[in-house]
């Protein structure tokens, strides 16, 4: 996949702006000298200090004190011990309610920063500079933030919006395909549920622009939440592929015998599984269950689960945490862009979704 550049508009949500590219480090630099912050804390992990830190730190414009707090890159340390050991730090280099915490990183960094700013002296305000493509189009945007509780995903966490969202395509060159590819499953998750052009385009096409595909996603992240901040309704649509492949990344994440599969690896197979159940329970084409599970086997490879691996998978989905009385909730489609919000499926369902993508 090639990265194509053009200059982008800022996207307004609710209480924050997200800006693109070079106008992005403008209006930080603006927003700086504009508000009265006592210091700057960059919360970064090992890769983005060492790949993304350098170039950020030089677009950075300002006379604050600026501390830089640094954790383990990986899933693993999203955890309320990484809270932990970051609320020493700030409280240590003398944080106080009129720091600022800028997240540089990925979904983690995005995702436990923001948790941290939002409960540290009772919330302080941060800045998401999202690094990866998933991050960019999904965990930077929305106001989630929030940390694992073991290999339960996100189970811990706040709505607490960031003061802007800087998205700098420029990142994406420190990245290997395969973190690409774990991005562009949830822009499949926005193709399939809202704008099927997106889709199309990553299905067909090698080469894409790819930051067109990034301010689409934002534009439609975003008025979904906009419309639903709190996840009462509509936001669950996001869900679309999470439910099943949420269990699947928790399994892989705590099975020792299984190597660890990137969010979007596990999204991928749970969009093919939840395509399954849209066809039993709402008569989605199958003609077009069959077109995704192409699409994903061709951009993901075949990842290897095992009848046995379906026992521990189900079990790990009757803690997910969009259940309602111990009943499992899918976001299930008619077609695409057209779906269906709080779908139940029975066991026997579910697992032949997940033999389905087996065989």
């Amino acid at each position: 996949m090639h990265l194509l550049y053009q200059p982008m508009n800022t996207i307004q949500a609710t209480t924050y702006p997200v800006h693109f590219s070079d106008k992005a480090y403008q209006e930080l630099n603006l927003y700086l000298k504009e508000n009265t912050y006592s210091s700057i804390f960059i919360l970064v992990d090992d890769n983005t200090f060492e790949c993304c830190y350098p170039k950020f730190i030089q677009r950075l414009e300002t006379d604050l004190k600026i501390e830089l707090i640094q954790i383990d890159p990986g899933e693993i340390h999203k955890n309320l011990d990484t809270c932990l050991g970051v609320w020493n730090v700030m409280t240590e280099l003398g944080a106080d309610r009129k720091s600022l915490l800028i997240t540089l990183g990925g979904g983690v960094i995005t995702d436990l920063g923001g948790f941290v700013a939002s409960t540290f002296k009772r919330g302080i305000d941060f800045i998401n500079i999202p690094t990866t493509l998933l991050s960019m189009v999904d965990a930077s945007v929305g106001g989630k933030t929030g940390v694992d509780l073991g290999v339960l995903k996100n189970q811990i966490g706040v709505f607490a919006n960031p003061q802007m969202v800087i998205v700098d395509p420029e990142y994406l060159h420190t990245l290997d395909p395969r973190e690409i590819r774990s991005g562009t499953a949830e822009i499949i998750k926005y193709g399939m549920t809202h704008d099927i052009r997106l889709f199309n385009q990553i299905k067909d096409n090698t080469e894409l622009n790819i930051v067109d595909l990034i301010h689409r996603s934002v534009e439609i992240k975003n008025e979904v939440v906009t419309e639903d901040p709190k996840e009462k309704g509509l936001r669950k649509v996001l869900n679309w592929g999470h439910t099943i492949g949420h269990a699947v990344e928790s399994y892989f994440l705590d099975a020792e015998h299984k190597e660890n599969l990137t969010h979007g690896e596990a999204i991928a197979i749970g969009m093919v599984c939840e395509a399954y159940l849209s066809s039993r329970i709402l008569n989605f084409p199958e003609e077009k269950i069959a077109e995704i599970k192409n699409a994903i086997v061709n951009i993901y490879g075949k990842i290897e689960i095992l009848p046995e691996d379906i026992n521990p998978i189900m079990a790990l989905l009757i803690h997910d945490k969009k259940n309602e009385a111990g009943i499992v909730k899918f976001v299930l489609l008619n077609d695409y862009e057209d779906f269906e919000l709080s779908c139940e499926a029975s066991e026997e369902l579910i697992r032949e979704s997940i033999n389905f993508y087996i065989n």
